[in-house]
């Protein structure tokens, strides 16, 4: 039977993460995930987003070892895992001194994940895969929790396709929508003088024994639909290999983990929305998974996140787009005010593309275009 009081103390941690993060609620669950079911995630966002902000808070309230690095096409290997200890090498042996590098840490943060050159891109395979570093003789396990990765693009070149692979959650990480701009500036404020502030506290062994538990939850429940899951995603030209299925049942079994239950749920299943390997099937994938539990009733067990879909509502769209434009009319509006609206309207624009039916997002792309050309 599983703990549920390790359970309660992660999601406290999270809410206090979400608290200090305005509008990162879907990133900081999903870290939730990635951290029960030991699995990497991937951040896919542009630069001043809080990623490694992020990464750094939940490493200080884990009580772990943080290591993060910025790779470039030069970043060589002694870099990550660390430099030959001189002093063995005198002796004749190659013994790596890890101290305060990759291999010591709790939590890993790898920024610009794709400028990994190939001098350490199968170090970093094993490392991502199987949690081992191996260097010459030398092979040790290590105590990564998680793994995360960050870059503004998808991999292009053939030979990253691997690494990208290893990171099984993959999320964007974009700057907040403009009304959320002022809670977020409070909340960063908050972050820079916190002081002292009594922060929720767990430990990294905590975690762990989260890990232990998984094999505790019963999948036997939604085997069929997952099974149906699998075959919608093939059928549409997802690439979800044996693989992966497997392990997307850790995902799933984390869920059900951290909703304090011993068996999983069809709805459980909203975490294969985030497996997506480019922009173009993040759509496609949330329509297929919200379909296989859209029969399932609402139960106050169900985690939060599998109701909550990033796609957005094209009715809330459409009013927002009318609001803007009554706004506009307004003749006592001053250059800077106008500015603002402009920006409104560009994250607007953007969200039209994932408006799920495609019927309603021409509708609200052609209001949108129509403001701009009025503004223009």
């Amino acid at each position: 039977m599983p703990n549920f009081q390790a359970a309660t103390q992660l999601k406290t941690t999270l809410n206090y993460l979400k608290q200090r993060f305005v509008g990162k609620d879907e990133i900081i669950d999903l870290f939730g995930i990635g951290l029960v079911a030991r699995e990497n995630v991937f951040l896919l966002g542009p630069p001043g987003t809080a990623k490694s902000a992020m990464v750094r808070e939940l490493a200080a309230l884990l009580h772990g070892q943080t290591f993060e690095y910025l790779l470039t096409r030069f970043t060589e290997p002694n870099e990550l895992f660390g430099p030959f200890d001189i002093r063995k090498l005198r002796e004749g042996e190659l013994i790596t001194n890890t101290e305060g590098m990759l291999p010591e840490a709790d939590l890993i943060f790898l920024d610009e994940l794709l400028n990994a050159n190939s001098a350490i891109l199968n170090s970093l395979l094993m490392v991502l895969n199987e949690r081992i570093f191996r260097r010459g003789r030398e092979t040790r396990k290590l105590p990564a929790l998680m793994i995360v990765g960050a870059s503004n693009h998808l991999p292009e070149d053939e030979a990253l396709n691997a690494l990208f692979d290893r990171f099984l959650i993959r999320v964007r990480c974009d700057n907040v929508a403009p009304d959320q701009l002022s809670a977020v500036l409070d909340a960063g404020w908050a972050l820079e003088s916190q002081g002292s502030v009594a922060t929720p506290e767990i430990a990294a062994s905590t975690i762990k024994s989260l890990q232990m538990q998984l094999s505790d939850i019963d999948l036997n429940g939604i085997h069929r639909e997952y099974l149906e899951l699998i075959h919608k995603l093939r059928n549409a030209g997802v690439q979800v290999s044996d693989r992966r299925a497997v392990k997307i049942q850790r995902l799933v079994a984390a869920s059900a983990l951290l909703c304090e239950r011993d068996h999983a749920l069809v709805s459980d299943l909203w975490v294969a929305r985030y497996i997506w390997d480019t922009e173009e099937q993040r759509e496609v994938i949330a329509e297929i998974v919200n379909s296989v539990f859209a029969k399932e009733e609402s139960s106050e067990v169900q985690h939060p996140r599998a109701r909550n879909s990033s796609a957005p509502n094209a009715d809330d769209l459409y009013r927002e787009v009318e609001n803007i434009a009554q706004q506009w009319d307004n003749a006592q509006l001053n250059a800077a005010e106008k500015a603002v609206l402009k920006d409104k309207l560009r994250y607007l624009s953007g969200r039209c593309a994932w408006i799920t039916e495609s019927t309603q997002r021409e509708f609200v792309q052609t209001a949108v275009d129509q403001l701009w050309t009025k503004m223009m």
